[in-house]
């Protein structure tokens, strides 16, 4: 739970995701052309020939480039590459909608027959009960299939 703490404390000091959205010609071609290095340039500093140099941009902007090479590429730009995942909601979020999706679905056959035999049980209590099971839960298992 620390480590999920952690970790979501670091995304909000980063900001939204969308911020570090590419150019839509890529990282490389931006940098290079801000920098005002032509293709034949960076491919020297590469060690390449300059068609290559292209077919990198064109890989990086389709997404298909190599980790190690966009990291090259980044070298020689002066850069320097940072690889992130970042997740679309606060893990600690994430890990508590899941733990209550499937505290749900445990408890709710057992509401159903408390029901059917009416001995259903007051909203308030069936939300305490939720939360302790949902606070009890492993978190490593939350995700195992079925």
């Amino acid at each position: 739970m620390q480590s999920r703490s952690r970790l979501d404390d670091r995304f909000k000091e980063m900001g939204p995701a969308s911020r570090f959205a590419p150019p839509v010609r890529g990282w490389i071609r931006a940098i290079r052309e801000a920098l005002g290095l032509s293709s034949a340039q960076l491919a020297k500093r590469l060690g390449v020939r300059q068609p290559s140099v292209v077919a990198l941009e064109q890989s990086e902007a389709k997404g298909t480039m190599e980790l190690a090479t966009l990291r090259r590429v980044a070298e020689a730009l002066g850069c320097t590459l940072v690889y992130v995942l970042v997740p679309n909601k606060p893990l600690e979020g994430v890990v508590r909608e899941r733990a209550r999706a499937l505290a749900c679905e445990r408890l709710a056959p057992v509401e159903h027959s408390m029901r059917l035999e009416d001995q259903a049980v007051s909203v308030k209590d069936s939300e305490a009960q939720l939360d302790e099971l949902v606070r009890t839960m492993n978190p490593s298992r939350l995700w195992d299939d079925r």
